[in-house]
């Protein structure tokens, strides 16, 4: 049985093709997931996406099964243990983000009624279809990504620079940048 045509960066690894095939450019809305991938793609900065996915259930149990109001109440000892802990990034500056950002994150709940309807508010609730031919036309940052990065920022969160904003929008469905014959694309 032929593999179906897929993006060519997911083609090296069993891991990689799953979360290809089953969650990357697929549309979330839920506020629990949005968090998720917040946490993910902040410990990715500077790292290959693999090495994420590799630890995913590590962070996973290590971050409270991704639950934000834990995350934003994490006492000084949960983070020394986080610092510690080897199944994850032991980044000081990105578990003290988390921490921060769970809490950053509350706020745009309050004023926005939920995480989702702020972030999917920056392109009227829909995904944007890039109709990409090659992985070559797929970018690191766009000027939307710049944008939510800028207002992230102003709401005091860290880490979300436009790269691992463009990369979020990937993961979460926001921009589709699957290329036009994989069979994921539409």
């Amino acid at each position: 049985m032929q593999e179906p045509t897929r993006c060519g960066w997911c083609l090296s690894s069993d891991l990689y093709k799953e979360y290809h095939d089953k969650e990357w450019g697929v549309p979330v809305y839920d506020d629990q997931k949005l968090f998720e991938f917040l946490i993910l793609e902040t410990f990715q900065a500077g790292l290959s996406w693999i090495t994420i996915l590799n630890k995913r259930e590590n962070f996973q149990s290590a971050f409270d099964d991704f639950d934000y109001k834990k995350v934003a109440n994490y006492p000084e000892e949960k983070i020394q243990e986080l610092i510690l802990d080897a199944g994850i990034i032991r980044n000081q500056l990105k578990i003290r983000a988390a921490v921060s950002n769970a809490l950053a994150f509350m706020k745009v709940q309050e004023e926005f009624g939920s995480f989702s309807k702020y972030i999917w508010g920056f392109t009227d609730g829909k995904p944007i279809d890039n109709k990409r031919q090659s992985l070559k036309e797929v970018p690191a940052t766009s000027p939307l990504s710049d944008e939510i990065s800028k207002d992230l920022k102003k709401r005091g969160f860290k880490f979300v620079g436009s790269t691992v904003v463009y990369a979020h929008m990937q993961a979460t469905g926001m921009v589709n940048d699957h290329i036009e014959d994989c069979w994921r694309k539409n």
